[in-house]
C-alpha cells in the first residue's frame, strides 16, 4: 500500500475530517430522544462521533474486526521482561486455538479477531545500539497493518503482543515527548522495583543513542519501535484515509500511534481510547494525545483486551442512539 516512507509521511499529514452534515443530524437525533438532553453523557458523543465518520445518520457496529499484531524485540536480551521471547509465539498460539482472554471478549461483543504474526523468528534488533528496524522492514510491518484494514468494517479494534514491548514503547514515548525515562517506564509484565529501574536505564540509554532522530516521528517508531507497533501505526494510517473508527487498546498500542500525532495532531481524531491502562505511564500518554478513556479497570493484559471490553461500550451508544423513541414517536410530552 505504502510504497516508501514519504507516501506514509504524506498518509499522516493528510487532511481528513468527519462529516459535519452527519455529526449535526445525530446531535439533532440526541435531542428529540425520550430522555433529558445530555442525560446520557459519553454515550451520546460516541454516537455522534460514530455517525460523522462512517457519515450517516444511524451509526452502525455490523461489522467489527480486533487486529492484533504481534512481534519480537531485540532488546529483551537485556533482561526487560519477566518472560522469555518464545513467550510471543506461544500466545499467538492460544489466540489461534481460542484459550485467550481476547477470544472470549470477542465472541461476547461479535468481533472478528484476526491475529498476525510478523517475522516472530526474527526478532527486531537490539535498539540500545542500533536501529530496531531497517526501512525496508519497517516499511513491510506499516504495510501489514494497513493491508488487515477491511473496506467494508464499520470499527477496527487495535491491540498487540510482543514480549519487551512496553520497553520499546516507553522509549518512543520518552524520545516523543521528553522528560525522562523513570517518567515512562512501568513494571510491564510485572518487573519489581529494581528491574524497573534497569529497564529505565536502558531506555533513557536507548533514546540517548538516538537523540539525533528525535523529531523524526517515523524515525522514533522505526528505531526504537517493533514491527507490530509499526503494523498498528499502518492499521490506523489505513483505517483513517477509508473513514473507519478506531478503538484504541493501552500503553502500548497509544504508543504506536504517538508518533502520527506528532505527524498530525488532527489524525487521531478517528480514534478513542478504549481504557486506561494500570501501566504507569498510559495516563501521562493519553493526556500528551488528547484522548480521554473511555474505561478504567485496572487492566494491563494487552492483546486488545481493553478496547475489546470498551466495545460494549460503543455497542451501548448505538443501541441507545438508533433504537430509542422519540419524544413524539412515543407520545411523550417534552420539555416546554
Amino acid at each position: 500500500m505504502f510504497a516508501t516512507l514519504k507516501d506514509v509521511e504524506i498518509a499522516a499529514k493528510a487532511d481528513i475530517i468527519p462529516s459535519q452534515t452527519h455529526i449535526n443530524f445525530a446531535t439533532e437525533r440526541q435531542g428529540q430522544l425520550t430522555k433529558p438532553q445530555a442525560s446520557l453523557g459519553k454515550l451520546e458523543t460516541i454516537a455522534i462521533w460514530l455517525a460523522g465518520w462512517q457519515k450517516t445518520q444511524t451509526p452502525r457496529l455490523n461489522k467489527v474486526d480486533t487486529l492484533i499484531f504481534a512481534g519480537n524485540h531485540g532488546v529483551t536480551k537485556h533482561g526487560v521482561s519477566l518472560f522469555p521471547a518464545e513467550v510471543t509465539a506461544q500466545m499467538v498460539g492460544n489466540f489461534e486455538t481460542g484459550g485467550a482472554a481476547i477470544n472470549q471478549l470477542c465472541k461476547l461483543n461479535g468481533a472478528n479477531l484476526k491475529v498476525m504474526a510478523l517475522d516472530l523468528d526474527r526478532p527486531t534488533a537490539d535498539f540500545t545500539r542500533a536501529a530496531a528496524m531497517n526501512e525496508l522492514e519497517f516499511l513491510t510491518a506499516i504495510n501489514v497493518g494497513a493491508n488487515a484494514i477491511a473496506a467494508d468494517a464499520d470499527m477496527i479494534t487495535l491491540g498487540e503482543m510482543g514480549i519487551g514491548n512496553t520497553t520499546s514503547a516507553s522509549a518512543i514515548t520518552l524520545a516523543l515527548f521528553g522528560g525522562s525515562a523513570t517518567d515512562w517506564t512501568g513494571s510491564g509484565t510485572g518487573l519489581a522495583d529494581e528491574a524497573i529501574g534497569k529497564k529505565a536505564e536502558i531506555i533513557q540509554q536507548s533514546v540517548a543513542f538516538h537523540a539525533d532522530y528525535k523529531h523524526q516521528p517515523l524515525e522514533v517508531l522505526r528505531r526504537l519501535g517493533g514491527r507490530e507497533l509499526a503494523a498498528i501505526f499502518g492499521a490506523t494510517l489505513a483505517a483513517r484515509a477509508k473513514n473507519i473508527p478506531v478503538l484504541l487498546d493501552g500503553f502500548i498500542c497509544c504508543a504506536a500511534v504517538a508518533p502520527l500525532f506528532k505527524l498530525n495532531e488532527n489524525a487521531l481524531s478517528i480514534a478513542l481510547a478504549g481504557h486506561q491502562s494500570q501501566e504507569q505511564a498510559h495516563v501521562k500518554l493519553l493526556s500528551a494525545l488528547n484522548l480521554e478513556p473511555l474505561l478504567n479497570l485496572n487492566m494491563r493484559l494487552g492483546e486488545g483486551s481493553g478496547a475489546a471490553v470498551a466495545l460494549g461500550i460503543v455497542q451501548a451508544a448505538i443501541h441507545t442512539h438508533n433504537g430509542m423513541a422519540t419524544f413524539a414517536e412515543a407520545s411523550v410530552a417534552n420539555k416546554n
